[in-house]
């Protein structure tokens, strides 16, 4: 098993910059990819970027520009870096791990990003 805790979500305006963190504990040397997903309300969870253990990253077009994400292998520890935020960027977002991109099974229990004025 694996837990996942994110930290960091809050309020921020326009065009402002966020970190978000997760912290994995547990079977944490069965986690190959890790990755951010978000789900604004009223709209499906949608997969935001994905890193894989070696480093190779992937961005979904909606925010492809103004995130990176990152990992700390040793610590176990997940970072999105988010810049020039917009108020369509608010949601929750959700850190995920797992084997590979398509089983992403662990989730976390999301914090809240809200970009407003």
């Amino acid at each position: 098993q694996v837990q996942l805790v994110e930290s960091g979500g809050g309020l921020v305006q326009p065009g402002g910059s966020l970190t978000l963190s997760c912290a994995a504990s547990g079977s944490i040397s069965s986690i190959y990819v890790m990755g951010w997903y978000r789900q604004a309300p009223g709209k499906q969870r949608a997969l935001v970027a994905t890193i894989t253990r070696g480093g190779t990253t992937n961005y979904a077009d909606s925010m492809k520009g103004r995130v990176t994400i990152s990992r700390d292998n040793a610590k176990g520890t997940l970072y999105l870096q988010m810049n020039t935020l917009k108020p369509d960027d608010t949601a929750v977002y959700y850190c995920a791990a797992g084997p590979t991109v398509y089983t992403l099974n662990y989730l976390g229990q999301g914090t809240q990003v809200t970009v407003s004025s």
